[in-house]
């Protein structure tokens, strides 16, 4: 007889339905999974045999097989443990068949029948919600994968509570959802003395999901910006928190089951692999940039990354997603994050300074930020100079706007892009909006149509740095408030552009 039960798989932030086929036959004492499985999942038979032992349930002296369908979808993961003890325990007729079929499962087995969380509980959740089927999973993802409102989660401590639920003897109530944390305030722009142009980037930057660049002498506070950045940033909506979610579901970064509405904020050390920025390694995980979805990549020592995965970012940052490429699986992974970028402006650091002056100047400022290539340099739609704050600068007390002020204006001018493109799907920001698109949105004024002329035939701007100062100009003029972009609006987007550029 075969029974079956149901799991899934995962590509990316995919959850495909893996049907799960048990057949006992007679035959020669045998226990073999089939269907591509990976070592963990192969494994998994002396993990189930192990926690049925504990269970006094003991296996017939017959063939059993364990069919994974479809068979040429590659299985990776321990989560399939549970799954193959149902299946196997329907076909036994010692749970219902009818029930178990009716269920989406993972988990994966202790040798004493205890259920171990798993990653990848809310895409499963999602999974089992399109077919219409019941969750069960491991009692401490079940908070996680409750978020899914469709779709009834069970959370079960161990096998034998698996058991019990499905016989009727001791039926477990549905998981709650997890708690939603509130967003990290962040430390507070305030604090910063000086650098009010910077400041003032950090805001546009934040109101349109623009890509920013600070340069500066080491210690004129380029960290101490971006680390202000957070506090500025408007709550990640609803269908954003459940985006960002899947990812960190995957990476096993969600904290007892809560969905945050604080947007991600990563920081990778500038020795870090391509794999771990891109994604991929041998089971394709998300990297840092994917984990930065809907939140900010803060790359700090910029052009001390590797030229190879500073160049693996341009493709993402222009389509907002990832393909990782494999010689089995091709998986692709959401990507649309606010890439910030903080560079010495040479190697030494001081080229600029007159009291501590570079003495491979100019030579040693090009050599360093030519690290960075054109085509790359010409995506950051903010480029800042930083320059150092003086010691009485430092003596004054704090002034200036505190976060929650800058924050509240950016939040309004998220909020009429937000209504700007509710039609569109694929546009959240006036960074995503391009063609037709930007044309219309834009609405110039014809003097400061007249000056986007002049600056792109002065300074050569490339195709790519036209529409960028358009959509940044955009942004401003959302920040006042103002329908239309006109001439100021479009006159500080060019001076963002232009004052680190070497484009003439």
């Amino acid at each position: 007889m075969v029974a079956h039960a149901y799991s899934v798989a995962f590509e990316g932030v995919e959850a495909r339905s893996v049907e799960v086929q048990c057949a006992v036959s007679p035959g020669l004492p045998a226990f073999s999974i089939v269907g591509l499985p990976d070592k963990a999942v192969s494994e998994a038979r002396d993990r189930v045999r192990s926690a049925l032992s504990s269970l006094s349930i003991a296996l017939p002296s017959k063939r059993i097989t364990i069919n994974l369908s479809p068979a040429d979808l590659p299985k990776e993961g321990s989560h399939f443990d549970l799954p193959i003890a149902l299946s196997l325990l329907a076909a036994l007729e010692i749970i219902p068949k009818d029930v178990v079929a009716g269920t989406v499962s993972l988990g994966e087995l202790s040798l004493d029948g205890t259920l171990v969380p798993v990653l990848g509980a809310l895409p499963a959740a999602m999974a089992a919600a399109e077919h219409s089927r019941d969750l069960v999973c491991p009692k401490a993802c079940g908070p996680e994968a409750a978020w899914v409102e469709a779709c009834r989660v069970i959370g079960a401590n161990s096998l034998h509570d698996a058991i019990r639920h499905f016989t009727g003897a001791a039926v477990l109530s549905p998981a709650t959802a997890g708690e939603v944390s509130q967003p990290f305030q962040g430390r507070d722009l305030r604090d910063v003395k000086g650098q009010e142009k910077a400041k003032r980037a950090l805001e546009i930057a934040a109101a349109g999901r623009h890509h920013v660049l600070f340069v500066g002498a080491p210690g004129s506070g380029k960290s101490m910006l971006a680390a202000r950045l957070p506090g500025i940033l408007p709550p990640l909506s609803p269908v954003e928190a459940l985006e960002t979610s899947m990812i960190h579901s995957l990476a096993g970064l969600l904290d007892d089951g809560g969905i945050s509405r604080a947007r991600p904020f990563r920081e990778p050390h500038h020795t870090a692999s391509m794999a771990a920025i891109v994604g991929g390694g041998r089971n394709a995980k998300p990297g840092e940039i994917s984990l930065a979805h809907n939140g900010v990549l803060f790359l700090d020592e910029f052009p001390e990354f590797s030229r190879t995965v500073l160049e693996t970012l341009r493709q993402p940052i222009e389509t907002g997603e990832v393909m990782v490429a494999r010689a089995n699986a091709h998986v692709r992974y959401p990507c649309r994050f606010m890439l910030m970028a903080a560079a010495n402006p040479c190697k030494c650091g001081f080229m600029g300074d007159a009291t501590r002056a570079c003495s491979r100047a100019p030579l040693c400022g090009e050599d360093y930020l030519g690290r960075i290539s054109g085509p790359l340099m010409d995506r950051f739609d903010l480029r800042v100079e930083v320059p150092p704050v003086t010691h009485a600068d430092l003596d004054l007390p704090a002034s200036g706007e505190t976060s929650a002020t800058v924050a509240a204006r950016v939040a309004a001018a998220r909020d009429l892009q937000t209504a700007r493109f509710t039609e569109n799907a694929r546009v959240h920001t006036n960074a995503d909006a391009e063609g037709q698109e930007l044309e219309e949105i834009t609405q110039m004024d014809a003097e400061a149509r007249s000056l986007l002329v002049q600056a792109a035939d002065r300074f050569g701007l490339s195709a790519r740095g036209y529409h960028r100062v358009m959509r940044v100009a955009r942004t401003i003029a959302d920040l006042d408030q103002s329908e239309g972009v006109h001439r100021p609006h479009l006159a500080e987007a060019l001076s963002f552009r232009l004052m680190s550029a070497k484009e003439s």
